[in-house]
């Protein structure tokens, strides 16, 4: 039987992004590296020109995410190779994962590329259906409108053999465009840490530095183009466009694949 989803109050994020069972957007994503000392004065123009997301308080909320990939990395190779068509599934959640119990509300998403622009399709579900899809490889109950991405997924691991491959962990704060930017979304994600085992969220696992404490990510996601007043932003503070990825991040930090954007040393953090 579906169980009915409650959102709790205190769990950052979820009643904005989940409206409906389904989900699906098309975007241009762009990543900036940023120093952490430009994060202050940036949030500081985007609260100027930007609506706060309204779930996302003066601290910022945690996100968590466990990536599925095939044993032989399939899909980070994919991303780093940069094939035109690529994509991956994951289990993500908002909020303290220490929190989470199997009837908390995630998300189970396939996000993909198609050429520059990115698709990210999910459904909301308890934690233990999710789990029970993606690592017992079954259907589980769901509301109208989901059983063919439900599908879609058992497909994808059971057909690829997929299992949980890295998770990483991150504290976001998120701005939203109105008038003439309404679809614009700008991020800063910061402490992004990840592992490669012990994928309950839970679970008491050490987790590393995938990315410099010093650095930030900064995301810009937009339905057709960045403003002007963005791009102009960052000319002036000579803002660099950087492929990262988190999931892949995580994988090279633990060594499990042989190259690493940050030859990060192991530092430990929860």
């Amino acid at each position: 039987m579906l169980q009915r989803l409650r959102t709790p109050v205190d769990d950052a994020g979820h009643r904005l992004r989940a409206p409906s069972t389904l989900h699906a957007f098309n975007r241009y994503e762009i990543k900036y590296l940023i120093d952490v000392d430009q994060v202050e004065s940036l949030r500081q123009e985007m609260e100027r020109r930007l609506d706060r997301d309204q779930h996302c308080p003066d601290e910022g909320y945690n996100i968590w995410s466990v990536y599925y990939d095939t044993r032989r990395l399939r899909f980070y190779w994919e991303k780093i190779e940069g094939l035109k068509f690529r994509r991956k599934l994951r289990i993500r959640h908002y909020g303290d994962r220490f929190a989470a119990t199997g009837d908390t509300p995630v998300f189970v998403e396939i996000k993909q590329r198609v050429n520059r622009v990115t698709q990210k399709r999910r459904v909301r579900l308890p934690y233990a259906d999710a789990l029970g899809l993606c690592d017992g490889r079954r259907m589980v109950g769901h509301e109208p409108g989901q059983r063919a991405f439900l599908e879609e997924v058992l497909d994808l691991v059971s057909r690829l053999d997929l299992h949980a491959t890295a998770m990483t962990g991150y504290t976001r704060h998120a701005y939203m465009g109105r008038d003439a930017d309404v679809g614009l979304r700008v991020t800063f994600d910061q402490r992004v840490r990840g592992r490669d085992r012990d994928f309950q969220l839970g679970a008491q696992a050490e987790n590393r530095l995938i990315v410099p404490a010093r650095k930030a990510i900064l995301e810009v996601k937009v339905n057709e183009r960045v403003p002007y007043w963005f791009t102009d932003l960052a000319a002036a503070r000579n803002l660099q466009v950087v492929r990262v990825s988190k999931y892949c991040q995580s994988v090279e930090a633990y060594g499990l694949a042989p190259r690493s954007i940050f030859h990060l040393p192991a530092h430990s953090e929860a």
